[in-house]
């Protein structure tokens, strides 16, 4: 196996075990109590320190010059992040989920585009296939998912999609650049965002052990992951796997918490997951050319 086809491998698993690790929202989104903006600001806090704290054991002695020496990259893929956490909210929040999920399943389509004219990268014709089937199984998932909704929330679905597809070709152009810090930055401004709106008092101790554990195991964990996934596989691939949430999100609350999807969702479901597996499994047998050079960070 040749060394680029082992960081495609380790990219893919990478990037999907942030959809898995992303994909619990539902499950926290459940069981906590307070408010979506009070949610919103202490998730932020604890994932954007979590992710810092990592990023110093990570790089120890080389942690502080990096930070002194961020440039565009880092602060645009801090904003695209931000941008996307906070418009999916909002997204779902002003309009059917039905309408946020469908727009936001065009994804791998838009970071194809985006990819191939702001760094010439070509998604492969699987890429577009498994892109095609998956887009085709949520749109199977979302009929029996009340339309409607307001303008505002389709504006926000449409800017969560063009702000993950520029954060996924953002990373992969700049492979070479220590993203962490912009995760953990995107945290924090997602806090700072919703500072105005949030009531921290209104939580609950339970509220608090649960939004600690959101913080850390769905937020941080995630975007650690898909930061070390992200920049190994072409863009298209990225948004691609991270589309392993649609379908995982209800499943885990219907296994946990007894929430009985729709039926649509049990049948457009495994045809996003038999479109994702597919294609990775096309994939992992390609051989690979060699890629630009980029220097490798640990994990």
């Amino acid at each position: 196996m040749s060394s680029e086809d082992r960081q495609y491998r380790l990219g893919v698993i990478y990037v999907g075990l942030s959809a898995l690790a992303w994909s619990l929202s539902g499950l926290f989104m459940r069981a906590i109590e307070t408010d979506l903006p009070t949610i919103i600001f202490l998730r932020g806090l604890v994932s954007g320190t979590a992710t810092l704290l990592f990023f110093f054991y990570l790089e120890r002695d080389r942690a502080w010059p990096i930070l002194k020496a961020i440039r565009w990259p880092t602060i645009l893929a801090t904003l695209f992040s931000a941008g996307s956490m906070i418009s999916g909210l909002g997204s779902i929040y002003y309009t059917s989920v039905a309408d946020a999920m469908v727009i936001y399943a065009t994804v791998p389509f838009v970071t194809a585009g985006v990819a191939f004219l702001v760094i010439g990268e070509r998604a492969s014709r699987s890429t577009l296939i498994a892109s095609t089937i998956a887009f085709a199984g949520v749109a199977v998932m979302l009929t029996d998912a009340g339309g409607g909704g307001s303008m505002l929330g389709k504006g926000l679905a449409g800017i969560m999609t063009l702000t993950v597809a520029a954060l996924a070709v953002i990373m992969r152009q700049h492979r070479d650049v220590p993203m962490l810090p912009a995760m953990a930055f995107s945290a924090y401004l997602c806090s700072a965002v919703t500072f105005w709106f949030a009531s921290p008092g209104t939580a609950t101790g339970q509220d608090m052990t649960l939004i600690f554990l959101f913080g850390i195991m769905q937020n941080a964990l995630g975007l650690i992951l898909y930061t070390f996934g992200a920049r190994r596989i072409p863009a298209a691939d990225a948004s691609l796997i991270i589309a392993l949430e649609v379908p995982l999100t209800p499943l885990w609350v219907w296994m946990f918490m007894a929430e009985i999807p729709p039926q649509a969702t049990l049948i457009g479901g495994p045809i996003v997951l038999v479109a994702l597996f597919g294609h990775i499994f096309v994939e992992f047998r390609r051989s690979r050319g060699p890629l630009p050079a980029a220097p490798q960070q640990s994990l």
